[in-house]
């Protein structure tokens, strides 16, 4: 079986190749990210390169705790930053082999993949995460059953049209694999559609 976290460093990799060969007004299209242009996503993903676990803690405890705050804080301060840096943080080692507290090589998979569609799916562009690593991603969501991201899956049934993947039982939403793992990761598609919060 292969290790999933093998298929980080080709997401990273197919995501910064898409974005350097991108206008400037690309990376300040809207994402799938609530509130974020596409270069925030990048700077909050290449996060773990620029930030020691020091300065990770001091940036928490300036956020008084909370991690959506640290988030949104480092994602608009550091956008700011050369796209000529965030891009050699995306083809980074030191992102590809990053693991997130907790999370260990599944939580560092989800975090690659959900971003790198958060940028694709809004620039209407083919995902960039390998075909495994998608499959791996919403087996990972649909065991929680939407808990993860608070999304509501009761009722429902999830079937993807370009993978053999379905899940759950009720009123059908079929999409390809990786708008499956958006809709999981409680984002609204551009045509609009989203699952209820829970």
């Amino acid at each position: 079986m292969t290790d999933p976290h093998s298929w980080v460093a080709p997401t990273y990799e197919r995501l910064a190749d898409l974005l350097a060969a991108a206008t400037v007004a690309t990376w300040d299209a809207p994402s799938l990210c609530e509130k974020w242009l596409v270069r925030q996503v990048i700077a909050h993903v290449t996060m773990p390169v620029r930030l020691t676990p020091e300065q990770f803690g001091a940036e928490m405890a300036a956020a008084g705790g909370d991690f959506t705050v640290l988030s949104d804080t480092v994602a608009t301060r550091d956008a700011a930053l050369p796209l000529v840096d965030l891009l050699g943080q995306l083809r980074s080692p030191e992102l590809h082999v990053w693991q997130p507290p907790g999370g260990g090589a599944a939580g560092a998979l989800s975090h690659a993949v959900i971003h790198s569609l958060d940028v694709t799916i809004a620039l209407g562009r083919p995902a960039v995460a390998p075909r495994e690593a998608v499959t791996t991603v919403l087996d990972h969501l649909a065991a929680t059953n939407g808990a993860l991201f608070g999304v509501d899956v009761t009722g429902v049934r999830l079937e993807a049209s370009d993978i053999a993947w379905s899940t759950g039982q009720g009123q059908l939403v079929r999409a390809d694999g990786g708008s499956l793992v958006a809709l999981l990761s409680g984002r609204t598609l551009p045509d609009g559609r989203t699952l209820p919060r829970r």
